[in-house]
């Protein structure tokens, strides 16, 4: 996906053990074991999760984990049919879970602050475009026309309750699972863990360093020339108590007669995005708005992301923004200084 991450000494819990006496055992395995990672490997929210903690106790929390996340996906998924946004989307219910109230609060945050770049009430032209489910079209102007309507009509929460045009429907997407990856940090936190790298999809969330003090180095992902081109690390950077997610149109996008669609939209036309930029890198504490401000630059394109970085100095999400983008069939980066600094040369 985005990003690759990546680390030292991995061991899955099953990896076979060698055989000592039991002195032997006795003496070296607790030291041992406090140097070496817990490893978990899954599937939520149609992509995979990797999650590496280093636990005193050795404890294997993957169902725990799992629960947690299956629960996210019962809540926030597009892909289940039975879950709570769907239900929200069909005008079923109107009353949301904590889950969903989060995501639509700090979604609506991010549109204001964004002026619209960032817009959660897009699910009907995702869904259009063919992004979100196996029917793809182009839609006509007429359609376009009362899709950016619906996208852009009125939204309230009273209390719990949603009130918003029955034409709305919610896509949480660009932010959803950058929140995934900040909840299994909070649990892994009550757990007494403090060393740690979730990356669900490619939304990384650290704590801590290794053992031996080093921090833990994440991999930003070169845009490929395909969906199912191998993946290669462009850049490398250390991650310490932050979080850090790219947002890319290079691996998700379709091809229809010789056009290629990337899965970004803009708000302000309903339609895919077109400029130069492949993908935008943000780091910041929280995984959930990295994940909403790497969308939001992909919407602007590289210019007027820039200029919102100038004019924005140390507000959220623009701090260490890294952009790669085509330039007349080259690849170019630009990076702010912040994170420029923090790539390991």
């Amino acid at each position: 996906m985005k990003l690759l991450s990546n680390s030292t000494s991995v061991r899955h819990l099953s990896a076979g053990r060698f055989f000592v006496t039991a002195a032997i055992l006795a003496t070296l395995l607790p030291a041992c074991r406090r140097s070496e990672p817990v490893k978990l490997l899954g599937e939520a929210q149609g992509t995979y999760y990797s999650i590496l903690y280093f636990d005193p106790q050795q404890r294997n929390l993957q169902p725990q984990v799992d629960s947690l996340l299956l629960a996210f996906d019962r809540s926030a998924s597009l892909w289940v049919d039975s879950s709570l946004l769907r239900r929200v989307n069909a005008n079923l219910v109107d009353t949301l879970d904590d889950i969903l109230l989060t995501l639509l609060r700090n979604s609506l945050d991010v549109e204001r602050y964004t002026q619209g770049a960032f817009n959660c009430r897009v699910g009907r032209i995702v869904q259009t475009w063919g992004f979100s489910f196996k029917q793809r079209s182009e839609p006509d102007s007429t359609a376009l026309t009362a899709m950016l309507a619906a996208a852009h009509a009125p939204i309230a929460i009273d209390g719990r309750r949603i009130v918003k045009d029955p034409a709305t429907e919610l896509d949480f997407n660009a932010i959803a699972q950058g929140y995934a990856s900040d909840l299994v940090a909070q649990y892994l936190e009550r757990q007494g863990i403090h060393s740690y790298l979730v990356d669900i999809g490619g939304e990384v969330v650290s704590r801590g360093t290794k053992p031996d003090g080093t921090p833990w180095k994440v991999g930003i992902e070169q845009p490929a020339a395909d969906s199912l081109s191998a993946p290669v690390v462009h850049t490398a950077i250390p991650l310490t108590d932050q979080a850090v997610v790219t947002s890319g149109s290079y691996r998700k996008y379709y091809e229809r007669d010789g056009v290629k669609y990337s899965h970004t939209i803009d708000p302000s036309t309903a339609r895919p995005v077109t400029h130069s930029l492949l993908s935008v890198s943000v780091v910041e504490k929280e995984c959930w708005l990295a994940d909403a401000m790497a969308t939001a630059y992909m919407v602007m394109g590289l210019d007027s992301a820039c200029r919102f970085i100038a004019a924005h100095p140390g507000q959220p999400g623009t701090d260490a923004v890294y952009f790669i983008y085509d330039s007349c069939g080259t690849m170019k980066t630009h990076a702010t200084p912040a994170f420029d600094q923090l790539i390991i040369k």
